[in-house]
């Protein structure tokens, strides 16, 4: 079935009467994380609404004032998931949320473009896409893309833009023999009814369910971004349409004022000033290891400077790394101590080395992991990952409890 979307792309509002409405449950993303709601499912007459396919997303929007949660394509039917149920048989005003719908448009006709100037300049054809939801891409059929070919690709496109290239949907039978003569990566086994053609005239011709610009002067411009390596032999390329071309630049003269405002620099000097911190950083951090390293050595000759020497021995520091853990137990140098080393912050990721007798590390380690709320493992050295460092308190009281049983025994 051809829905009333996908014959008028531009319009915003339909009347239409609801076929079927029933309790059902739809995963959708909350927060930027998937969660299944309870809601409605239910079918029209027809639907201003595009259900998701052809790579792109469904439209949103109200009916009778009732947010829609998905649009879904089942065979010929638009499945729809509202938050509230609908009487059968009513009539009911559907609105779709038209910046979300213009968007979608102006992406997939530049993806058509984009596929078909590259297939044409250069032979590279497209195997899928992806319509995100800030920055979309297209799957090349090569092994790469120079700067040179993406640059003509982009002031290709961007021609065709400008001489404002009419674009047509038509509607063919299924068993129409034209058909064969377009091109297409295939339709799904179960569409029903005529089959859709999009024409970009004179550059293209190709089979499509998703919602277009009636011109490419509608797309305002088109900016190829940059490409990244994909799958088996292929490449990614990266692109912007539209309403999205003025948003992306706008995020860019953002983040430029604040670099401004934190380098107290021009824009053309960012570069070389970034490139001058991480070396002062690298520097900066070779040092602190270095001094790292020098204190886990005073710390260790600290500990044989006792006499006589203790048993045990804790030690943390919130700034230390494994390195310095290592670094002090290599100094000390004695299996006989059994010793319960930590670094990091008392709430968050921290370290944990416990070294020492191999039966007494065996034995503790896992219990201070316990206690210290995170993993590990080892036999002479144990070693973990953990997460409540502010219990320290309680497992150095767990080891002297642990030794004083030992002394008993004996």
């Amino acid at each position: 079935m051809v829905f009333y979307c996908q014959r008028y792309c531009y319009e915003k509002k339909y009347s239409t009467k609801v076929v079927t409405c029933k309790p059902a449950k739809q995963e959708i993303i909350v927060n930027g994380k998937k969660k299944k709601v309870d809601c409605y499912e239910m079918t029209f007459e027809d639907t201003v609404m595009f259900p998701e396919g052809g790579g792109q997303p469904d439209d949103r929007g109200l009916i009778e004032g009732i947010p829609v949660l998905r649009v879904l394509r089942r065979g010929g039917e638009a499945i729809h998931y509202l938050e509230k149920p609908l009487e059968v048989g009513a009539s009911v005003t559907q609105e779709i949320d038209w910046t979300r719908r213009h968007d979608h448009m102006q992406q997939h006709s530049a993806q058509h473009l984009i596929t078909a100037v590259a297939d044409a300049m250069y032979g590279y054809a497209t195997s899928s896409w992806y319509l995100a939801e800030s920055v979309s891409y297209i799957e090349l059929d090569t092994e790469r893309i120079s700067t040179e070919e993406m640059s003509a690709i982009e002031e290709a496109v961007n021609w065709r833009i400008r001489d404002a290239t009419p674009v047509h949907i038509t509607e063919y039978d299924a068993t129409d023999p034209k058909l064969k003569e377009i091109r297409t990566r295939g339709l799904p086994d179960d569409v029903v009814g005529p089959v859709r053609v999009v024409t970009i005239e004179n550059v293209d011709t190709n089979m499509c369910c998703g919602t277009h610009v009636h011109n490419l002067a509608d797309l305002q411009t088109i900016k190829l971004l940059h490409t990244e390596k994909g799958k088996a032999n292929k490449t990614l390329l990266y692109f912007v349409a539209g309403t999205r071309v003025l948003k992306y630049l706008g995020s860019c003269v953002t983040r430029e004022r604040q670099l401004n405002t934190l380098l107290h620099s021009c824009p053309s000097d960012h570069l070389r000033l970034v490139e001058k911190i991480q070396k002062d950083l690298k520097g900066a951090l070779k040092s602190l290891r270095d001094a790292l390293k020098d204190l886990a050595v005073s710390e260790g000759q600290k500990f044989l400077a006792q006499h006589p020497r203790p048993q045990v021995y804790f030690h943390h520091r919130r700034d230390g790394d494994m390195d310095y853990l290592s670094a002090i137990i290599n100094e000390i140098d004695d299996e006989c101590v059994l010793k319960m080393l930590t670094a990091g912050e008392d709430k968050g990721p921290g370290l944990l080395v416990v070294h020492g007798p191999p039966t007494l590390v065996t034995k503790v380690g896992p219990r201070l992991c316990e206690i210290l709320e995170g993993r590990g493992g080892g036999k002479s050295r144990f070693t973990g990952k953990v997460t409540r460092l502010d219990k320290r308190g309680e497992a150095e009281r767990y080891i002297h409890s642990i030794l004083q049983n030992e002394e008993t025994e004996t």
